[in-house]
């Protein structure tokens, strides 16, 4: 019989199952630093350790097919911190969605940004980006509503796109 701290270990018998309160009893307090070093909270630090070593008892009686008792414990407690952080991502993420609010403002000043920009633009130019990008004409269709030839509208195009883009956008 051997005494440790408050824990007092009986010999086991060959082939018995190690005795589960020995074993929390030898673990708890590294389990615990490691859990408490990963979390930063010790309230958090604890629960881990407490549903790791659920885990671990609910699996006792098949203890002598786990290679590595204090592996699978530690290996089960940092699952569940990495479980409770990924579920804490996403609930952020939806209340994050939610929270979002809607700014009419925002679409008022981008039209007035998509207005002023195309202004910048011949109206043939303006013309065929329209038909072209906004409305989704191949070239031969806005060709024939321009009334015009339809490698004409492509030049037209890639000129009014030159045109946007050395404007430099929005406030640019």
């Amino acid at each position: 019989m051997q005494a440790e701290g408050n824990v007092v270990r009986l010999p086991r018998e060959a082939g018995a199952p190690p005795d589960f309160s020995a074993f929390f009893a030898e673990e708890h307090r590294a389990l615990f630093k490691a859990l408490y070093f990963v979390t930063g909270n010790r309230a958090d630090a604890q629960e881990l350790m407490q549903e790791a070593f659920l885990t671990l008892w609910e699996r006792w009686d098949t203890i002598e097919e786990i290679h590595d008792p204090t592996g699978y414990l530690f290996r089960v407690a940092l699952n569940g911190f990495r479980m409770r952080s990924r579920a804490a991502r996403r609930a952020t993420r939806r209340l994050v969605a939610i929270d979002s609010s809607y700014d009419p403002f925002v679409e008022v000043d981008l039209r007035e940004d998509v207005t002023r920009m195309l202004r910048s633009l011949t109206p043939r130019q303006r013309a065929a980006l329209v038909l072209l990008d906004l409305y989704g004409y191949g070239s031969e269709d806005a060709a024939g509503i321009m009334r015009i030839r339809p490698s004409t509208v492509r030049a037209l195009a890639t000129q009014g796109r030159a045109v946007l883009r050395n404007a430099g956008g929005p406030h640019g």
